[in-house]
């Protein structure tokens, strides 16, 4: 497995993050110009609403972002389900072209199981550009967590050096902040003595991951 500098895989996952947050705290800057120029009632309280769906989205890729790339201070070793489910459930809020379905057979996991469990989800969210369906299970077996996610729809669009990424075949210098976070959970996996795989095809993306637990 290639393993990047622990600097440049940080400024990476800086970057992805940045990026992620640009067009939300965008719209909350327009948005304030445009109400401080508008008169009419019914245009400022459209704005308002505005305002308050870009304020809710930031906060939601933060929260999620806390979870999936940061330390996830506040939480003790175990984090419960309910957790990374609410934050991937609000990153599909607003696009009503996924659907998800759950299938979590515990009450509580592993940080690095909720950090697995999240960028898979964001990864099966990003390949269902023209919509589709998101299924998310997870259970634990013979003292290891098992994590499937899968998307399924038309076209799926997956980037063949996130799949590098997520194997460990990716040279390192090549991870950038497009695939940092693929990178991450390589190294987390292999640091838990797990592992991670997926399938693509042209209507899925299946992603899956072993973890021992303890």
């Amino acid at each position: 497995m290639n393993e990047t500098n622990p600097l440049d895989l940080a400024s990476q996952l800086c970057s992805r993050l940045c990026h992620d947050l640009l067009s939300p705290v965008g719209a909350l800057s327009n948005g304030l110009e445009l109400l401080a120029d508008e008169k009419d009632p019914e245009m400022r309280q459209r704005c308002m609403e505005l305002l308050e769906q870009s304020a809710r989205i930031s906060a939601d890729k933060l929260k999620f972002f806390r979870l999936a790339f940061g330390a996830a201070g506040g939480f003790g070793d175990m984090v419960a389900a309910d957790e990374p489910r609410s934050l991937i459930d609000a990153l599909v809020r607003n696009n009503d072209r996924v659907t998800i379905n759950w299938a979590l057979g515990l009450a509580e996991m592993s940080k690095p199981a909720v950090k697995v469990l999240l960028n898979f989800a964001q990864l099966g969210i990003d390949a269902l550009v023209r919509g589709g369906t998101l299924d998310i299970g997870m259970e634990m077996r013979e003292g290891a967590a098992e994590i499937v996610v899968r998307a399924t729809g038309p076209k799926i669009a997956f980037d063949p050096t996130i799949g590098k990424a997520l194997d460990g075949s990716l040279p390192a210098d090549e991870v950038s902040s497009r695939t940092a976070a693929a990178h991450m959970l390589c190294l987390l996996a292999a640091q838990t003595g797990g592992g991670l795989q997926y399938a693509l095809s042209e209507d899925a993306l299946v992603l899956g991951a072993v973890l021992p637990e303890g």
